[in-house]
């Protein structure tokens, strides 16, 4: 595998070539795409991992009626769908009036999905350096509307009704270093308000990050977790949906 010291050459070499004070981080990040610089495992290791925990999901979707869901209500004086919990989100109707649409003149009727407070999650990436090199702590994550059920995820993807544990469930894990970066002595690189598909969802957006924690800091990571170079998350886009729209959004910045 290639070593820091060829990993910083290279950077050195570019930095002579684009001497600007701003090009740092965006050097640093074309090093790291122009190979495989993983020290801790390579890509083939990386797919058999990804493949397992598709293999392993234990995750069962059924589709149901709307109006069978447990914990969530149909208000009959609005026809809208809440949780019981007055968080996470409602469904209900809006009324598009438009002619500069493929519909036609006159708009359109549909429902769409509205965040409570609007403002999703946290969507988070740590940043941790092996051997001086950039890693990327990456989750392969079960939803129930994912293909296949199972994709790599950011560190932290979370509402922030799970961070309040509406579902009076667990804290999700890594949070801390998210909400409180400066008490987890995290070095914020990113963080910035990022869009999400407006077809659908009403009015949302996410909160997207990218922290850096030193080198010497030891975190438990989980088996569903592994540490990704830059170049194999890039690599696993040309995969079959396995990247999910999270990630690529985060790191569009770099």
């Amino acid at each position: 595998m290639p070593n820091n010291t060829q990993f910083y050459a290279t950077l050195k070499e570019l930095k002579k070539i684009f001497s600007s004070k701003n090009m740092g981080s965006r050097l640093e990040h074309y090093v790291e795409c122009s190979r495989d610089w993983n020290v801790h495992h390579d890509l083939e290791y990386v797919k058999k991992w990804f493949n397992e925990m598709r293999n392993n999901c234990k995750m069962e979707i059924t589709e149901i009626p709307l109006n069978s869901c447990k914990g969530w209500i149909n208000d009959l004086n609005t026809g809208n769908y809440s949780h019981e919990s007055g968080e996470f989100f409602r469904l209900h109707g809006i009324r598009v009036i438009t002619d500069s649409r493929e519909v036609g003149s006159g708009g359109w009727d549909q429902p769409i999905l509205a965040q409570i407070g609007f403002d999703g999650g946290l969507l988070g990436i740590i940043k941790q350096r092996f051997s001086g090199i950039p890693h990327y702590l990456i989750e392969a994550k079960a939803e129930p509307g994912n293909y296949s059920k199972v994709q790599l995820s950011p560190t932290l993807q979370a509402t922030f009704s799970n961070l309040k544990r509406a579902h009076k469930g667990r804290k999700p894990l890594f949070s801390e270093f998210f909400e409180f970066p400066i008490d987890n002595e995290a070095n914020v690189l990113y963080d910035n308000w990022l869009s999400e598909d407006g077809g659908r969802l009403h009015l949302k957006r996410n909160r997207g990050m990218i922290i850096e924690i030193s080198e010497d800091r030891i975190i438990e990571v989980p088996d569903s977790f592994i540490w990704l170079s830059m170049w194999q998350i890039k690599e696993l886009l040309k995969e079959d949906a396995w990247i999910n729209p999270h990630i690529r959004g985060i790191i569009s910045h770099l």
